[in-house]
């Protein structure tokens, strides 16, 4: 005998998002992870501040929004809206969600940053790393569950 349960969200394998709630989801909680990042990063001293062409910058926390939200937001949506016609081309952006902003750590490593403001601003680019293809991934498993709201589990 088998028991039928629904649930939005989940799979007997994980999580399951339609396009825009992946993206959505996925954005919010690396903002909100990144901002707690920065809130450490002000603790641990960091200034978040460095200096082009004789002039001091701020770059947070309105740096950390929108380097958090706008690259995430592209990516994942061009790859939401290429999925409507190429389903592969997910397993390309979660590469590429990897490589893209871990590469770009070498820039803050570059740029004037304190060491506190250092770290902070590279465990950022971790987070993004890690949340971009966990997101897709959700996308994809709800790709491939039609992104049913009311899908079914069966449990034995």
């Amino acid at each position: 005998m088998t028991e039928r349960t629904s649930s939005p969200t989940s799979t007997l394998s994980g999580v399951t998002l339609s396009r825009p709630r992946a993206v959505l989801f996925s954005t919010l909680f690396a903002l909100v992870v990144n901002l707690v990042i920065w809130l450490l990063g002000l603790a641990a001293g960091g200034d978040f501040e460095l200096t082009d062409a004789g002039t001091t910058m701020a770059v947070a926390p309105g740096g950390v929004v929108m380097l958090t939200v706008l690259p995430m937001v592209v990516g994942m949506g061009v790859a939401a809206a290429m999925s409507l016609r190429w389903l592969a081309v997910i397993r390309i952006a979660q590469f590429v969600g990897v490589v893209a902003p871990l590469a770009t750590i070498t820039m803050t490593v570059a740029a004037d940053f304190d060491a506190a403001s250092t770290v902070a601003l590279a465990l950022m680019h971790v987070v993004i790393a890690v949340v971009v293809p966990v997101g897709l991934e959700a996308m994809r498993r709800g790709i491939g569950v039609g992104q049913d709201a009311s899908m079914e589990i069966v449990n034995p």
